[in-house]
């Protein structure tokens, strides 16, 4: 069985190639359960939580599992409160085929889904993106959107000026042009593009902030406490999801459509790679796409890594 470190995961997934396992799949409608959420009661500290994510393809093809430990009571003790791991299996046979590192595989999946709705749903003249959240995922995003739009400038805001200042300089670090910004407001201005990636529970993205053409991705808000926006950006745009799930776990939408700000959802990745629905409009269009993650994503990726690996 194959065997990949978070480095090797990571080289394993090119970024065209995995938004393009992502479009065909969600064209082919490949769907999987909801992920399965365990509460792990612990003593002194937080519970942590066990969730398994699954997606398999059909006979003769793939399928997986990614397993997640959340341990909030790391933070105390210097360690990471996630850790995964991704085990890819022939359906055929069920024999396993490979492990992959879940931490890398999520941050890269995560951006290329990000990036995929966003060749439907941003202005295909956008240059600027801002990223919200200086995290491991938010790191993914630049390169992602660079493979499918002309970014060429990337700004970042992050609630802790060092974490900005560290993914500012490992972006110029690959040739990105990255600045910090510290006004939020000032920044979501000047960007055609905002990706939002934090654990926030309040909201941080004001919908009056918005101007008219810009796309918002929400990444963040994957329970239905968390909140990285307000009632009214869901208001002023056209709102996507990644698929259903987000419906339901996500706070960003449920709170939204508890208040009746949010009455209509356009669509979801599942529509618009299948061509059921119609993407961007206009150019003066405001769109937001709403993620959670969804397993087949992890599935995609696992398939584009075994396939570069075989191919190397």
């Amino acid at each position: 069985m194959l065997v990949l470190d978070a480095a090797a995961t990571a080289a394993a997934l090119d970024h065209l190639a995995l938004i393009s396992e992502l479009a065909e799949m969600f064209a082919a409608g490949v769907t999987a359960p909801l992920r399965h959420v365990h509460s792990l009661p612990r003593a002194g500290e937080p519970d942590a939580a066990l969730l398994l994510m699954p997606a398999w393809m059909g006979e003769a093809s793939h399928g997986g599992v990614k397993i997640v430990n959340v341990v909030p009571g790391n933070a105390a003790r210097g360690l990471p409160a996630v850790t995964a791991s991704y085990l890819l299996f022939d359906e055929t046979t069920g024999a396993h085929l490979a492990l992959f590192d879940g931490r890398a595989l999520t941050g890269r999946r995560t951006a290329a889904a990000s990036a995929l709705a966003a060749s439907y749903l941003a202005r295909a003249d956008a240059r600027t993106l801002l990223v919200v959240g200086a995290g491991h995922v938010g790191s993914e995003m630049p390169a992602a959107y660079r493979a499918v739009l002309p970014i060429d400038r990337v700004l970042v805001w992050n609630p802790t000026p060092a974490r900005a200042e560290r993914l500012v300089a490992h972006l110029q670090e690959q040739g990105m042009a990255a600045e910090r910004r510290v006004d939020l407001q000032a920044a979501i201005g000047e960007a055609d593009i905002v990706s939002c990636a934090t654990l926030a529970t309040a909201p941080l993205i004001r919908g009056d902030w918005l101007r008219p053409g810009q796309h918002l991705d929400l990444v963040g808000s994957f329970l239905p406490h968390m909140r990285e926006t307000d009632d009214v950006a869901m208001a002023r745009g056209r709102v996507f999801l990644d698929g259903p799930a987000a419906a339901i776990e996500s706070g960003d939408i449920k709170g939204p459509m508890a208040s009746g700000a949010l009455r209509e959802i356009a669509g979801t990745l599942y529509d618009l790679c299948g061509g059921r629905v119609e993407g961007r409009r206009s150019a003066e269009e405001i769109t937001v796409f709403k993620s959670v993650g969804l397993a087949v994503e992890d599935l995609a990726a696992a398939r584009v890594a075994l396939a570069a690996r075989q191919a190397g």
